[in-house]
């Protein structure tokens, strides 16, 4: 489990964790950041509380970078046992999700299981964003996060390993800020492995809780996602090439809005279609995405929407390449 500044969910997921019907032994193990709030305080707590349980302990070690895949490597290379399993120090596994996820690398011979995704908000900004990271029309085909059925995926949400198989490809390339899991995962693929999806693994999770941070966490997605493409040529897919259309396309259509009296009415309103268009498809798919939730979430969905298209489409376009030859460098 990488912290970093988790005071607000780290107790609730590891209690998660002590909580597993799995009838084995388990160990947590937690990577500690540089954090400024009262996370390693309460890591410590947790450290002290479970030094006698009878079948699960939990551990901590340092991570100075505060990096998410150091901090995963530091973990993985500090606990013991033949099966890993990726916690997020805001996700909630579901009560057999461990004795799940062991059976089904077992059934598939996978080398990777993982599920849902299920985002869950405790206020009327956070059930916004997780209605939106639910719904097609935020994340497209994404079965990790809206469903669907057993099979292999390209990658899964946190995951489930065979220890062996992090071994062999030296765990988490520690240069991928973001997008670590995607590109592993594409390792493993490429080295022959089964990437299992299953939607009978449900993890909780908490979204970002302003949309100052939800921009921030998409804007990286789609910056690092870009250095995906480039480190492994032919990677990408036209799911993921569509918010930087999009902003290309809305950016174009204003700008063209703005100067189009100088070269005409038609043209100015011409122009404005794609913006106009995009903003009532994004209304418009708002009213599923927030069925069943209170108004105040419902009229939050739209500004949710639109800052995860464009934050990952403007992080997508603007990715320096610099980052992909630094990746390289470092191989």
């Amino acid at each position: 489990m990488p912290v970093l500044n988790e005071e607000r969910h780290l107790r609730a997921s590891v209690e998660h964790i002590l909580r597993q019907d799995y009838p084995g032994e388990l160990e947590v193990v937690i990577a500690l950041g540089p954090s400024t709030d009262r996370t390693d305080a309460i890591a410590a707590e947790l450290v002290a509380e479970t030094a006698d349980h009878p079948r699960c302990r939990v551990v901590t070690v340092p991570n100075p970078t505060g990096r998410t895949p150091a901090a995963l490597n530091a973990a993985i290379k500090a606990s013991r046992h033949p099966v890993v399993v990726r916690v997020d120090g805001h996700g909630m596994l579901s009560a057999d999700y461990i004795t799940r996820a062991v059976r089904l690398l077992e059934e598939t011979g996978a080398a990777n299981v993982g599920g849902i995704m299920h985002a869950e908000g405790e206020n009327d900004w956070e059930r916004a964003v997780a209605a939106a990271m639910t719904s097609r029309i935020g994340v497209g085909n994404a079965a990790f996060h809206t469903g669907g059925t057993a099979g292999p995926a390209e990658t899964v949400y946190l995951g489930v390993f065979r220890r062996e198989v992090l071994e062999r490809q030296g765990g988490y390339n520690e240069e991928f800020i973001r997008a670590q899991d995607w590109e592993l995962n594409h390792r493993i693929r490429r080295d022959g492995g089964l990437i299992w999806f299953s939607p009978e693994l449900l993890v909780s999770y908490r979204p970002r809780p302003t949309v100052r941070a939800l921009a921030r966490q998409y804007r990286d997605y789609g910056r690092w996602r870009r250095v995906v493409a480039r480190y492994h040529p032919g990677s990408i897919n036209l799911r993921y090439l569509a918010p930087p259309t999009a902003v290309v396309a809305i950016a174009a259509g204003l700008l063209t809005g703005v100067v189009g009296p100088v070269l005409g009415a038609g043209v100015a309103a011409w122009a404005l279609i794609v913006p106009g268009g995009y903003l009532a498809a994004v209304t418009a798919g708002s009213v599923p995405a927030g069925r069943g939730l209170p108004f105040g979430a419902r009229l939050r969905i739209p500004v949710a929407l639109t800052t995860m298209h464009m934050s990952w489409g403007w992080g997508f376009l603007t990715s320096p390449r610099k980052l992909a030859e630094r990746v390289r460098a470092a191989r």
